[in-house]
């Protein structure tokens, strides 16, 4: 790379099977990605991680988001795979487009665009998941290079985009957040960008000194350290969506409450601490073997929780209270992120406090997921 940059990523997304029940048919997707770092060239990654088929993209374009689904006039960069205008994803694959020179500033909103010119049915297995943001889905037709898509429809679904990387220089390094819907912002406002990692990158990009870095959000709603549920398991998913991320050289993990909670009630899945201390131990053993840091993050109380009546038990209560005690206490990280002493009730530690819950009892309001971004400690990054 001239000047010895290297690709960082600044978005990325996890790749999941869709839960959308939608289809494509002949349509152009319009999806407006924020951002973490900013920098003067930049590509896109394409996941068919899930699909039972070819995936065939008939043209994507990249620009700088204005408002809803238009572009900056003038921004629009068309993107090409190997030098030509379309490609063809392989089923369980990822496509990575080749590098176009545009200007994106720090936090900077991104519409990314792909015309899917054949039909993809529900039954394909599309890939993606929760946005907590407003994209778009045309009428039939290639718009991906207007500047004012037309609109069919709106969704809060990434399709197929999973990460965006920039040429960034050779200091600059990249934070890669694995975690549940706590780190995806489930419940939180839809295009306000209260999620956690967003907050770290606002704080990362504020501070005066320290080497840059990309955020990304690997989160992923319902995810489980030991078990599938919503696409693969932290220990399953964490090569691909923690150590082959370009750039990384920091990881956070916050999994481990959709463990305790065993959603699908099922005899074998109910796990112990010692259980789900030996699956975050193995990854914070990959991070390290790869030069990573790694830094463990305290599950957060749900004893009030509404969201799934009952998942609350004090067994589980203990096992979240010994799980925690290992993360701080046990060496195993190169540091500790305390979210549940950020947002839990001191006269009720197994409850959020109610100004951080969003009102179930599990999930953190808005001002809960930015309290979270802010009890990071910046230091662990110098």
């Amino acid at each position: 790379m001239n000047n010895n940059r290297h690709w960082v990523g600044t978005w990325a997304t996890s790749p999941a099977p869709s839960e959308a029940g939608v289809g494509f048919n002949n349509h152009t997707l319009r999806m407006n990605p924020r951002v973490s770092i900013g920098g003067d060239t930049l590509r896109v990654r394409v996941s068919n991680a899930y699909g039972n088929g070819k995936l065939a993209i008939g043209a994507a374009y990249v620009g700088i988001r204005d408002k809803g689904p238009a572009i900056v006039p003038g921004s629009e960069r068309m993107l090409t795979f190997c030098g030509s205008g379309s490609a063809t994803v392989a089923a369980g694959a990822l496509i990575v487009s080749d590098s176009v020179k545009l200007d994106v500033k720090p936090l900077a909103d991104l519409a990314v665009t792909l015309y899917l010119p054949g039909e993809i049915p529900t039954g394909f297995q599309i890939t993606g998941r929760y946005a907590r943001q407003t994209n778009y889905i045309s009428p039939p037709g290639n718009f991906a290079a207007a500047v004012n898509m037309p609109v069919l429809k709106i969704t809060d679904e990434w399709f197929f985009v999973s990460g965006i990387d920039v040429l960034a220089s050779p200091e600059t390094g990249c934070v890669v957040v694995l975690g549940d819907s706590l780190t995806d912002a489930n419940i939180s406002t839809h295009d306000a960008y209260c999620r956690w990692p967003d907050q770290l990158a606002r704080r990362l990009i504020a501070r005066q000194s320290g080497r840059p870095l990309g955020v990304v959000n690997q989160g992923l709603g319902g995810n489980r350290i030991l078990h599938d549920l919503r696409g693969e398991s932290g220990l399953r998913r964490f090569d691909r969506d923690v150590l082959a991320q370009p750039g990384v050289t920091h990881a956070i993990v916050m999994l481990g409450t959709n463990d305790l909670r065993n959603r699908n009630a099922k005899p074998e899945e109910e796990v112990t601490a010692e259980q789900m201390i030996a699956g975050l131990n193995q990854m914070a053993l990959r991070a390290q073997a790869r030069g990573i840091k790694s830094f463990g993050a305290t599950l957060t109380p749900f004893g009030n929780e509404t969201f799934l009546p009952g998942a609350w038990t004090p067994v589980r209560e203990g096992h979240r209270v010994a799980v925690n005690n290992w993360i701080r206490e046990s060496g195993a990280w190169d540091g500790v992120v305390d979210f549940d002493q950020a947002l839990r009730d001191p006269e009720r530690p197994t409850q959020m406090l109610p100004i951080y819950d969003c009102g179930d009892g599990l999930h953190p309001s808005d001002l809960g997921y930015c309290r979270m971004g802010d009890a990071i400690d910046l230091a662990l990054f110098d």
